[in-house]
């Protein structure tokens, strides 16, 4: 059943400061702040396993077993792949009915570094597959808990846990309490770019963080298109062709014989040229100095493995003037069953407005377009560049305060992605001054890792009585 206890409360043009600040209030009367502290799971609570073979059963057959073999191979890895699973769960949770549009799937691996339009690296959200507008606070929540998971994996004791989680909230808190001081146009141009995150640094980190700092936004510049044309290409022929490395990436011309590869092409290409349409004209007219020459199968994350999703070859000018477009399948959000379906009847379309809300600068190139496969069905896709400047985090290599300070960056990240869509104010007034919401949500989060370690145990018996396929490639 579709979550119905939340009540969209975005703010109304002629409502005062005020009267928006008044709802918040009286939504912590109905929902009083602690409540969120708590997570049991429900005596009818879904079996894990069933909600990933459901959504197995519409992917790839034979790359389901490496999202499997993934999710089999941490808790940390689970989570990432568990998005529909704590949808289920988060669905009877308390929430003060304020709505946002939501990432979906917040984990802070889904915070990264990438190149605005303007070419300043930003730190963004990054993962839109799964958005739609619902409770803020599931965000909140999905963050909270992969803070907690990535730490215990690096075996941080219970009060450095504590900390790091009370901080990314505190963060997210305070970051909506200033944004709903700002003017509408305010909140909308705000970001945090490099030079944003060096002066966090420079008040938080120590030497070795700094440093380490410097060095992931210097390795995120060099993650380009040329960088990515040089790693996944070869010259077949005098031509550039995107090299073979199966299962992961396999090229169409390996993948299809000569009769359905040639109608794969036509098809993408059409694909091109109608999602361009969906862009603005000055970037339709950049696309269309591109031509089609080469097209691969890619696996892609964890929760995504088995979705289609295609690496586009296009050259410009001459042979070394490459882009690299990914067109990934859009499938239903995995919220929609808890908070109601899409406004939007294109999956694709979806993504990239939840996408465009949330970011502070979206890709140049992102757009959707719905595409008859050569099996007959009709799919869903967006697309967007392959690479631009994408930089990583690498939880497992950060000190207690390296990942504390992450978290507090991907809590300000979180509350401006929020406040450009749901009502500041109201959120920021729910939340208040003091660390109620904070303290409640460490509780959360810890209650949630509990859960996620189960699911998890749960899913490698499987795999080990034979109920799930596995395939290993330790990517």
């Amino acid at each position: 059943m579709p979550h119905t206890s939340t009540t969209a409360m975005r703010a109304v043009p002629d409502s005062t400061p005020e009267e928006r600040a008044a709802l918040g209030k009286e939504a912590r009367r109905r929902s009083p702040r602690s409540q969120h502290a708590v997570y049991r799971p429900a005596p009818d609570r879904p079996d894990p396993l069933a909600i990933l073979e459901a959504q197995s059963s519409a992917r790839v057959p034979e790359l389901v077993p490496i999202r499997y073999g993934r999710m089999s191979e941490s808790p940390f890895r689970f989570y990432r792949g568990a998005a529909a699973i704590m949808a289920s769960d988060l669905a009877g949770s308390p929430d003060s009915g304020i709505t946002a549009q939501l990432c979906g799937d917040a984990h802070l691996l889904n915070f990264r570094l990438l190149a605005s339009p303007e070419r300043r690296l930003m730190f963004d959200i990054n993962d839109f597959d799964e958005t739609l507008p619902g409770p803020w606070e599931w965000d909140v929540k999905r963050l909270s808990a992969s803070l907690v998971i990535a730490a215990r994996a690096n075996g941080f004791d219970d009060a450095e846990r504590a900390r790091i989680v009370r901080s990314g909230v505190r963060s997210y808190r305070e970051s909506m309490r200033g944004f709903a001081g700002m003017g509408n146009l305010a909140v909308w141009y705000a970001k945090v770019d490099a030079h944003r995150l060096k002066d966090l640094a420079a008040d938080q980190l120590d030497k070795t963080g700094r440093k380490k700092l410097a060095g992931a936004l210097a390795k995120a510049r060099r993650h380009d298109t040329s960088q990515a044309f040089g790693k996944l290409t070869e010259v077949v022929g005098g031509h550039p062709r995107i090299a073979a490395d199966p299962p992961l990436l396999v090229p169409v011309a390996d993948l299809l014989p000569d009769v359905e590869r040639s109608a794969l092409e036509d098809q993408f290409r059409r694909l091109l040229d109608h999602y361009g349409q969906t862009m603005s004209s000055d970037r339709q007219a950049l696309l269309q100095d591109y031509r089609l020459t080469d097209m691969a199968r890619k696996v892609v994350g964890v929760g995504s493995v088995g979705t289609r999703c295609w690496i586009l070859l296009l050259l410009g000018r001459d042979g070394g003037d490459p882009l690299l477009l990914q067109a990934k399948e859009a499938d239903t959000s995995v919220l929609a069953a808890h908070v109601g379906a899409s406004r939007y009847d294109n999956q694709g379309k979806r993504v990239v407005a939840g996408q465009r809300l949330m970011q502070a600068a979206s890709d140049i190139f992102l757009g959707w377009q719905r595409m008859e496969g050569i099996d007959g069905k009709q799919r869903d896709f967006y697309v967007r560049q392959l690479r631009d400047w994408k930089g990583i985090a690498m939880p497992e290599t950060m000190t207690p305060g390296q990942l504390e300070t992450f978290g507090e960056v991907c809590g300000i990240t979180l509350a401006r992605a929020h406040a450009r869509s749901g009502d500041r104010i109201a959120i920021a007034a729910y939340l208040g001054r003091g660390e109620s919401f904070d303290h409640a949500l460490v509780a959360f989060a810890e209650a949630y890792a509990d859960q996620n370690e189960r699911d998890h145990q749960t899913l490698v018996g499987a795999v080990r009585a034979g109920r799930l396929p596995v395939q290993d490639l330790n990517p």
